[in-house]
């Protein structure tokens, strides 16, 4: 039997890491997924500068001077990161994405009714509320890292998520604050200016 594990980063590179952290531990590249907000166009083509935190260094080569290794930290050019591809999803707008999700996500979007990201989710055993929530995450800018994993190995694989994730309730417990309450796949995608003031907000963001 298997389970699905989830988390939400504020940063595309914490998230490519986790990517890299599950494939080193063994978890097949079809069985990993990622989706990462493209609403202010970070990424352009696989040729280009991935530069998803702005600081002027490929987040790839960030990677690999963190310690993932340099064949992971270029982008997993034999894994999931190499076949990253640009989608439009319901209420998230343009987002780059890789993996089983997104092409479950993408596939069920012209008929579900919650958005084509929380269908696939809650068809993959996640609660509706927590695929609501990180939907929501994905719309504000984060990016979603997902894998599919055998029920006896979940405690293991699941503590290698947790570096640098989102603590999923204390963010959404914030945008109540501010009067949201589910995901809306009909809510137009945010700006790019919107996307900005959302990481000015959280910063670093608030962490698992």
């Amino acid at each position: 039997m298997t389970t699905t594990i989830s988390r939400l980063y504020d940063n595309y590179a914490d998230a490519e890491r986790a990517v890299t952290r599950l494939e080193g531990a063994g978890v097949a590249h079809s069985d990993i997924s990622i989706v990462a907000n493209n609403s202010d166009n970070w990424y352009g083509s696989s040729r280009g500068k991935i530069d998803r935190d702005r600081d002027g260094v490929d987040d790839r080569a960030e990677g690999a001077g963190t310690g993932a290794g340099i064949g992971a930290g270029l982008g997993g050019a034999a894994g999931l990161l190499a076949g990253l591809g640009l989608l439009a999803i319901p209420g998230l707008g343009p987002v780059v994405a890789a993996g089983w999700l997104a092409a479950t996500a993408a596939g069920a979007a012209a008929g579900a009714a919650t958005g084509g990201i929380v269908g696939a989710l809650t068809e993959a055993g996640v609660s509706k509320e927590d695929a609501s929530r990180y939907a929501e995450g994905v719309r504000r800018g984060g990016t979603l890292v997902t894998a599919r994993v055998p029920d006896q190995d979940r405690a293991r694989l699941d503590a290698l998520l947790h570096e640098r994730a989102v603590n999923l309730q204390e963010r959404s417990a914030a945008w109540q604050k501010t009067g949201w309450s589910d995901f809306d796949a009909a809510s137009p995608p945010l700006s790019p200016e919107d996307i900005g003031r959302e990481r000015e907000l959280y910063g670093a963001g608030t962490r698992r």
